[in-house]
């Protein structure tokens, strides 16, 4: 009953938004960089986002056993 409940909403309210929809257009740049990157500043780059995604993980699993002690 859900699914067609669903289907006449669609079709009914697809006209309503057609009307009204906004269009984006991305701002994508087709040449070189200005500055070329060195391999120090890759390294470190690279480095940095490694300690950001998986460095919370790290410190959550590293102290586990203190998460499991209920005092």
């Amino acid at each position: 009953m859900s699914g067609l409940l669903r289907t006449v909403a669609s079709r009914a309210a697809t006209p309503v938004m057609r009307g009204h929809s906004i269009i984006q257009r991305a701002n994508v740049y087709t040449r070189p960089a200005k500055e070329k990157i060195g391999p120090v500043e890759m390294a470190i780059g690279l480095g940095m986002f490694s300690l950001a995604i998986l460095g919370p993980s790290g410190w959550i699993l590293a102290h586990l056993e203190d998460y499991k002690k209920k005092d």
